[in-house]
């Protein structure tokens, strides 16, 4: 059964390949073509701010949030939208330029080049294509990272600090930096070592091959990022005995939710913002709520964030998105092997020609993404469509609870999670007027507003039900 699903597989590959055959064979002014492409969507991305900018020079909040908000608020929370779309707009523009530059001058070249040396340093030769490719993937990270770190210091030190979220010291900065670097070597070297050695070892019909070792990976990551290395960075602990704790607790209880482990996460420690969510593999999940999140609410409102987050679970949302991913993930590996031996594509980026007569996988990789990135941007529109169709999934959810439970206590869940939401957005100083464009490209969840809207709507429809099912009983 496998064999034939397989051989079916490679037979649409094959025919997919037939067609791009001249990726491998014609003389294609890549470079070129990448260069508008990533001007196109920096260019449009800067034309969805300048939408956007006009937006916080309004006074007033919307209507339905005019009891919620107070004047100096909100006026506190249109500063802030304003000094972010600036510092997006200035920093967008200058990281392309910068990449712009790095693409028309060879630094992906120079980075092999340099990862050459490195790995000959060691006594190592060209035939080490695998050692070569890991001193090149973190020599071209290492000099592509270096222009950002005064934006991300400005953006820490200044913005952050000016609008009072920032926690951090510069120690910590830098510890966390390092930190970082530390642990994506780490894990980048041997999933680079793994990811190629797959292409080495399954020739020509790496597709699926490749496809599972991804799966296992993501998989893996799901349970180290948030036990081992989260706590690299911030320190859980058990969520104390209290009220909020039996609240979930007895929830999770009543939803035969799989909870393992509670715990409450420093996350003053570097910003004033807050959060709440849940990880895990079936049958053993983990709810980390912010310390943040708890001192801003009442217990019975972070109760009816984690009724929405537990609504994700409920109806399979992170499965539905790991789907998705691997459909993705699919669709860009079929189109890959036409790129994978292609001399004219790494000609095109400045790759001497022996190099580009047998092209490095790891360089023909990242060329290929490269070339994707205005059909990402499509892509990226319509993840956030999805994402925002699941959130909506999640509030009706929590609203109705008291039906699906048939608890009396959870009548008023859409009320708390509506407080819950603007009190978030409140001490978030998050932008409450969004241009719909704007939205769309960029967020992944509902505007508050919308979401407040839709809550009104999931409360009525939820009474409705309730009402219908104790006039049955009746």
């Amino acid at each position: 059964m496998l064999g034939n699903v397989l051989g079916l597989l490679n037979t649409g590959l094959d025919a997919v390949q037939a067609r791009l055959a001249w990726v491998a064979t014609d003389t294609v002014n890549w470079k070129f073509y990448l260069q508008v492409c990533s001007w196109s969507v920096c260019l449009f991305e800067s034309y969805l701010l300048l939408r956007q900018f006009p937006l916080y020079s309004k006074t007033e909040p919307p209507p339905v949030l005019a009891d919620h908000f107070k004047p100096e608020t909100f006026k506190k929370s249109q500063a802030y939208g304003k000094d972010k779309a600036k510092f997006s707009l200035v920093s967008g523009i200058y990281k392309q330029i910068v990449d712009s530059m790095f693409l028309q001058y060879g630094l992906m070249a120079w980075s092999w080049k340099t990862g050459g040396k490195i790995t000959a340093l060691l006594g190592y030769g060209p035939e080490y294509e695998i050692l070569q490719s890991i001193a090149f993937a973190f020599t071209l990270f290492f000099v592509s990272s270096i222009p950002s770190l005064p934006l991300s210091w400005y953006q820490t030190f200044v913005l952050e600090e000016k609008h009072g979220f920032n926690k951090m010291t510069p120690g910590l900065f830098f510890t966390d930096m390092i930190k970082s670097w530390a642990i994506g070597f780490a894990i980048g070297a041997p999933f680079l070592a793994g990811f190629l050695s797959v292409f080495k070892w399954a020739g020509k019909r790496f597709v699926p091959w490749l496809m599972a070792f991804l799966l296992i990976f993501q998989l893996s990551m799901v349970v180290l990022y948030p036990t081992v290395i989260q706590p690299l960075f911030n320190k859980l602990s058990p969520l104390p005995a209290g009220e909020l704790r039996t609240r979930i607790e007895e929830l999770a209880v009543k939803l035969k939710f799989p909870l393992k482990h509670l715990y409450e996460i420093d996350g003053s420690k570097r910003s004033s913002h807050s959060n709440a969510y849940f990880f895990g593999l079936p049958g053993k999940k983990h709810i980390v709520i912010f310390d943040t999140l708890i001192k801003q609410s009442k217990p019975e409102e972070v109760e009816a964030v984690l009724a929405h987050e537990l609504g994700h679970w409920f109806y399979m949302h992170p499965s539905q998105l790991l789907l998705l991913s691997q459909l993705h993930i699919f669709s860009i590996l079929a189109l890959f092997p036409a790129f994978l031996r292609a001399p004219p594509l790494l000609r095109a980026f400045d790759f001497p020609p022996v190099v580009a007569a047998k092209p490095p996988t790891i360089v023909a990789f990242l060329l290929y993404q490269m070339l994707l990135t205005p059909l990402e941007a499509v892509v990226g529109i319509a993840m956030n469509a999805v994402s925002r169709k699941f959130e909506y999934e999640a509030d009706r959810f929590a609203c109705e609870l008291q039906t699906k439970l048939q608890d009396q206590n959870m009548g008023d869940m859409g009320s708390r999670l509506g407080r819950a939401l603007v009190t978030l957005h409140v001490e978030n100083l998050s932008t409450v007027w969004v241009d719909w464009l704007y939205s769309a490209y960029h967020h992944s969840h509902p505007t508050l507003t919308e979401r407040l809207r839709a809550l009104e709507g999931f409360k009525g429809a939820a009474i409705a039900a309730q009402s219908a099912v104790e006039k049955k009983e009746l």
